[in-house]
């Protein structure tokens, strides 16, 4: 049983350290030189269109829910009267 689990223990190093690697381009001194530029645009924007779509579709669902919490509370505030 021993020799069964050295032999699977190494069957599995093998096939995960042979597996072959994806290289990536670094790109972290883009991103750096990116977001430390100073011109004017806060850093949660510096990431383009998808930044700002983001950043508007959280807003509007922030405000959305804003909007609709106070509704629902001032409906309970003012309960139906019973006939």
């Amino acid at each position: 049983m021993l020799r069964n689990v050295l032999a699977l223990r190494q069957i599995a190093h093998r096939t995960i350290s042979t597996a072959s690697r994806r290289h990536f381009e670094n790109k972290v001194r883009e991103k750096q030189k990116l977001f430390q530029e100073d011109n004017g645009i806060p850093v949660h924007l510096k990431g383009g269109v998808t930044d700002a779509l983001l950043y508007r579709a959280t807003m509007v669902l922030t405000v959305g829910g804003t909007a609709y919490a106070l509704y629902q509370l001032a409906m309970a505030s003012f309960p139906k009267k019973q006939n």
